[in-house]
Order: C-alpha cells, then sequence, then structure tokens
C-alpha cells in the first residue's frame, strides 16, 4: 500500500484573497487498490504542476494525464475525481487550489471549455507557461518551485482588475454557505438572472445556481471528511436542503456513492484533501 500525504504551504500574502490553498502531494506510488482514490468538487480551480511521476484523473467519461513537469490547470469540476499516479514510483505535485474569485484574475480565459477538464496551461496561454515550465523544471529544490509558482500569479495578479459586480455575488453565495438564490442576487444587484448568468460563464464557467450547490455540499462533506458520523449531521441537512432525500441526491452527484457506501470504504485521499 502506498504511504501518500498533502503538506500545505501558505500562500503569498498578496495572493490570500484568491488562492484557496497550495499544497504538495507526495505518494510512494500507485495507491492501493481498496482506496476509493475520490476526489470531491470544493468549488476551486487547480495550478497543478507533477514534478515527480505522472498523474491520471478520471472526470466523467474522460482520462486525463497530467505529465511530468508540465504545468496543468482543472477548471470548476461539478462531478467526483478519480485520481492516481501514473505509474507505481514516487510522485510529487505541487497544487494551488484558486476560489471560485480568483481564476479569472489569473488567467484570460474561456472559462466554459475547462470547466471539468484538465488542460496544458500551454496549450491555454502559450509562451509564458513554456518559459514558467523551463524554470521550473531547472530548479530542483521544491520550496523554490513553489516561489517560482507563487511569483508567476502575482505578475499575472497585477495585469488584471477586479470585477466588483462579480465579486459581490462569489462573495455572497459563500458568506451563505451557497444558500442565496439567484433572485436574491437579481435583487441585491439589480441585474437580471440572464446577465449574472453570462457574468459566471465569462469568469467561472459555470452559473451561480451551480456554484452554490457545490459550496452547499462542500459545507456538508467538510464535516463529513473530519469524521463527523452522518446521523450527527441531519441538522445542518435539512437546513442546507429540503428534506434528506434532496440531501442525497447531492450527495451521489459530487461522490458518484451514498453515504452509507462511502463511510463503510477506505477513502483517505478525499478526506485529507479536504481537511488539509
Amino acid at each position: 500500500m502506498a504511504d501518500f500525504r498533502f503538506i500545505p504551504i501558505t500562500p503569498h500574502p498578496q495572493l490570500s484573497a484568491h488562492v484557496a490553498k497550495i499544497h504538495v502531494f507526495e505518494s510512494s506510488g500507485h495507491l492501493d487498490s481498496q482506496e476509493r482514490k475520490l476526489i470531491v468538487p470544493n468549488a476551486n480551480f487547480k495550478l497543478t504542476l507533477t514534478y515527480r511521476n505522472g498523474m491520471v484523473a478520471d472526470i466523467g467519461n474522460k482520462t486525463f494525464i497530467q505529465p511530468e513537469n508540465k504545468l496543468s490547470l482543472t477548471g470548476i469540476i461539478d462531478s467526483p475525481v478519480m485520481l492516481d499516479t501514473f505509474n507505481a514510483e514516487p510522485t510529487g505535485t505541487i497544487i494551488i487550489e484558486l476560489n471560485p474569485q480568483g481564476a479569472y484574475r489569473f488567467f484570460h480565459l474561456l472559462y466554459a471549455e475547462v470547466k471539468n477538464q484538465i488542460m496544458q496551461l500551454e496549450d491555454l496561454i502559450g509562451n509564458a507557461a513554456a518559459e514558467l515550465q523551463l524554470r521550473l523544471g531547472e530548479t530542483t529544490s521544491v520550496d523554490l518551485k513553489v516561489q517560482l509558482l507563487q511569483n508567476f500569479l502575482i505578475k499575472q495578479l497585477e495585469k488584471t482588475a477586479p470585477d466588483p459586480i462579480y465579486d459581490y455575488c462569489i462573495n455572497r453565495i459563500l458568506s451563505t454557505d451557497g444558500i442565496l438564490t439567484v433572485a436574491q442576487l437579481e435583487k441585491e444587484t439589480g441585474y437580471s438572472a440572464r446577465w449574472l448568468h453570462r457574468k459566471f460563464s465569462e469568469h467561472l464557467g459555470t452559473g451561480a445556481k451551480n456554484l452554490s450547490e457545490i459550496i452547499r455540499f462542500k459545507q456538508i462533506y467538510y464535516a463529513y471528511s473530519a469524521g463527523v458520523n452522518f446521523q450527527n449531521l441531519k441538522n445542518h441537512i435539512y437546513h442546507n436542503y429540503h428534506d434528506q432525500s434532496h440531501f442525497l441526491r447531492a450527495f451521489k452527484r459530487f461522490t458518484g456513492h451514498t453515504p452509507t457506501d462511502l463511510q463503510n470504504s477506505t477513502n483517505e485521499l478525499s478526506t485529507k484533501h479536504y481537511r488539509t
């Protein structure tokens, strides 16, 4: 059975408003066959550098390979991801997770095209990514690689201006744990649901309603991953969902399993990722 761990790294202060977390994932080889290898959506984009070995991810019916020493960007995900190392060798990966308010400040992309996708950053932004990859490949220290990546993001951040209306909507969704409705956003901002959907598609790649559903489930799954028994989650479930069947549909959508099925299996990858 392969040992693996997530090593948290504190983001640079200039990035803290837009970077949810940074961690280094290390594994001694393939994950155990009994391990679910599950990553549950958390509404964050992922900028990834696999500096040793490679990673393989299944999203829906597609398989994505993250090669060694290549930068990849994962768009917003709204379905479960199955993850494993490319081969049985030791693996090292730096993962910078950009929060829903952060991605559009770093990259000028059609974000709907990277939803549920893992794409080579070089294919998305060209020479800037290629040059950064070369510098990262010449650097042996993981700490220096993280520093180079953060310096790159700081420079990218300086090139863009914030979008106040979009940022307001994101903050409201996050502050209400995904309970806020699109109708309430219409009332508070004075913009129509169609205009808001277009804005979210432009900056996020999905609509406000879908983001709210991910954020709402995130609150439950965070407690679940920390070991809180399903029965003890009922008060939170009824606060966030119409009834238990509504919650069970969300649980199946984002994890691919029922709570009982998942609780009776080995799922350390998902729980450690959420708790890091």
